[in-house]
């Protein structure tokens, strides 16, 4: 079994059956220990209160997992944003995911941009900014570890991560304008990018070699989405706007069970996981979509868990009952 790094997902649940199973999956997830697990938030801030819920719950009952919050700009001023970053951090969050979010139906970059805060690069400079207003960072090195810091009143580093695209942003008009972007963000104290959903390893690794010849030297972790249905599958790439794999859509297609489709993505992406890691990647980034047993398998069939583990973390006995997470979003 490989000694890599993974992380998870999640997002507030968007039905009541979900907001009871959450607990549960998280819990599952949680055992599986990765390196941290990040929870989604609604562009203009239309889940804020529940995606805290679900930060709350994991902080609270699994407290030593470092939570990640996302957050975006669109829409917002410096003084709300502001506003929602003071949350987190008074929630017990200290790392964020800082992205733009998608622009308003019709809305034009280049003209009346909705909101103060521009980019991902700004954002980034804005947490910073609220976090070091709080409490001034003065950085030591922890003896014995590895790249692990704290300030001098043991506080961990504040992870901020950003977005990355292997195949471009959409509104990107080169692939040397996303390079640059990726540059602003690290020189506004970004130390982590994390990639959109990929399907193909090559696609990360020439990013990644891109991104490393321009400067970009922080970690890129690649995003995988286990698909297991062909309408999944046309969902996910209308949404990243990446190529779709004809492999895994012939197979998703005429395959004609809901196990069957399931084998098949589950392989897919553990196949992809291995190339990537093969490959050099620093760890892997799942998607969960709130689903517990299909990451869980992917990363048994990676070799990132041994097989007794799954076997305990999909048990029908684990763990015991746990409190709803907040409601539907």
């Amino acid at each position: 079994m490989r000694t890599v790094p993974f992380s998870f997902e999640l997002h507030p649940a968007r039905s009541a059956h979900v907001v009871q199973q959450l607990p549960d999956r998280i819990a599952r997830l949680v055992a599986a220990g990765p390196e941290f697990v990040s929870v989604t938030y609604g562009a203009g801030g239309s889940s804020q209160d529940a995606s805290l819920d679900v930060l709350r719950h994991v902080i609270e009952r699994h407290p030593g997992v470092r939570t990640m919050a996302h957050l975006t700009c669109v829409g917002a001023t410096v003084q709300t944003s502001s506003a929602t970053v003071r949350r987190f951090l008074d929630a017990g969050v200290h790392s964020f995911l800082a992205v733009r979010g998608d622009l308003p139906l019709g809305a034009n970059v280049d003209e009346a941009f909705p909101g103060d805060i521009r980019s991902g690069a700004e954002l980034v400079q804005l947490i910073h900014a609220v976090q070091n207003e709080r409490a001034p960072w003065r950085e030591i090195t922890v003896p014995g570890t590895r790249g692990i810091t704290l300030d001098r009143d043991g506080r961990e580093r504040t992870v901020i991560a950003v977005a990355a695209f292997p195949n471009g942003h959409p509104t990107s008009r080169s692939p040397q304008q996303d390079l640059d972007a990726l540059l602003a963000k690290q020189a506004a104290g970004a130390n982590l990018a994390i990639t959109q959903m990929i399907f193909h390893a090559d696609d990360y690794f020439r990013l990644v070699d891109r991104a490393r010849a321009v400067g970009v030297e922080f970690p890129i972790l690649p995003g995988i989405v286990p698909v297991t249905t062909p309408a999944a599958l046309t969902r996910n790439l209308e949404l990243s706007g990446e190529e779709a794999p004809a492999e895994l859509a012939v197979a998703l297609e005429v395959e004609p069970t809901q196990e069957g489709r399931r084998e098949i993505g589950v392989d897919f992406a553990a196949r992809l996981a291995q190339q990537l890691i093969d490959g050099g990647a620093p760890g892997i980034h799942l998607y969960t979509r709130n689903l517990h047993e299909t990451p869980l398998a992917v990363l048994e069939r990676a070799g990132l868990i041994d097989s007794a583990r799954y076997q305990q973390l999909i048990s029908p006995d684990f763990p015991a009952d746990l409190p709803a997470v907040g409601t539907p979003a």
